[in-house]
């Protein structure tokens, strides 16, 4: 399986999307996968930190070839137009040996809401901009990578890394882990 970086939430930050892009590269992962609400802050939201729409969707279409996008609730068909890669999905599928990772943003599909499947699978979310992972009543394990730049609930600025089947959260300030999940 390749190495996958998780993220979400970037809500047009330019200065958390080079964050997270710097990750990316010094992670040397081979899949950036967002989880939505890639340019717009939301009506609910603060402006974060070097809100910057235009910047943010130049960055991200240097790595194009590299990332599979979500829709978040925050993304419109309008954002599409100016990305060079596809976002407007409202999940995707990714499978890791016997099991399946179902990525989606969190405003359709999450904890309360999970889609069908099995034991050992995944359902991973952003939206709810705090880092969380649970077994599922089903034995579907539940996983929020939080937000890239707007973090609730006193949360680090997050991401995550998967790798050989294991959910690695990872602080974007510092580098650090702050949890990690075996699937």
């Amino acid at each position: 399986m390749q190495k996958i970086i998780i993220a979400s939430d970037i809500h047009g930050s330019a200065y958390w999307c080079e964050a997270l892009l710097q990750a990316f590269e010094n992670e040397n992962a081979d899949k950036l996968l967002l989880l939505g609400d890639l340019l717009y802050h939301g009506p609910r939201n603060d402006f974060p930190d070097g809100y910057e729409p235009r910047k943010v969707f130049d960055m991200l279409n240097r790595f194009a070839d590299k990332i599979t996008a979500i829709r978040g609730n925050c993304d419109s068909e309008v954002d599409q137009m100016v990305l060079d890669f596809p976002m407007m999905a409202d999940f995707a599928l990714i499978t890791d040996e016997d099991k399946t990772l179902f990525a989606t943003h969190g405003h359709l599909f999450n904890a309360e809401n999970p889609p069908l499947l099995k034991k050992g699978d995944a359902l991973l979310n952003g939206h709810f901009h705090a880092p969380k992972a649970e077994k599922l009543s089903n034995g579907v394990t539940y996983i929020n990578c939080g937000s890239v730049s707007l973090p609730k609930d006193g949360t680090p600025h997050s991401y995550i890394v998967y790798e050989n089947g294991e959910f690695t959260w990872k602080d974007l300030e510092t580098g650090g882990i702050f949890d990690c999940v075996k699937l």
